[in-house]
């Protein structure tokens, strides 16, 4: 169906809206009930990318109508939802047949984003970067930092020696 998944990675249930869409690299481990959603009509791909070496904790969603780019080694615990694009809030017009905005979300190498936290369209989240459990990502975050809350904010920055 034209997904493609690097050796070594390993899954059981998957659910993907557009195959071809979707490119997973080498050595990922997937677990249960992840949904690669991508939002439009037949379009050329991948528009889902993920790197080498990453977990992806079950129930996550991708629901992307651009593109997301996940780096190297990152960490995605379960529940996380990854959206790309907004509906059009223009009163006088049903909100469900506007166009919206959408812009890509890019994830750096070495990212560990907690349990449910939700990541919004054009977000960049810098290498090595921490999201908490919970938080929703609406602004581009620094490499290293650490961030958590709705919306999140950083709380500060790893430390070389953690304490």
């Amino acid at each position: 169906m034209g997904m493609r998944i690097g050796r070594g990675t390993s899954f059981t249930s998957l659910h993907v809206t557009w195959p071809h869409q979707v490119n997973i690299g080498e050595n990922c481990r997937l677990e249960h009930d992840i949904y690669f959603h991508f939002d439009g009509i037949y379009s050329p791909g991948p528009s889902i990318r993920i790197g080498n070496d990453c977990f992806i904790g079950s129930a996550c969603e991708f629901n992307i109508s651009r593109q997301i780019v996940i780096g190297n080694d990152c960490l995605i615990a379960s529940g996380c939802r990854f959206v790309d694009h907004n509906h059009g809030t223009e009163v006088g017009t049903l909100m469900r047949v506007q166009k919206g905005n959408a812009a890509p979300i890019e994830i750096g190498d070495d990212v560990w984003i907690g349990a449910n936290a939700i990541i919004l369209a054009g977000v960049t989240i810098g290498a090595g970067a921490i999201i908490a459990a919970g938080a929703v990502v609406t602004r581009s975050v620094p490499p290293n930092a650490i961030m958590a809350g709705v919306p999140a904010t950083m709380r500060k920055f790893r430390s070389q020696h953690p304490s």
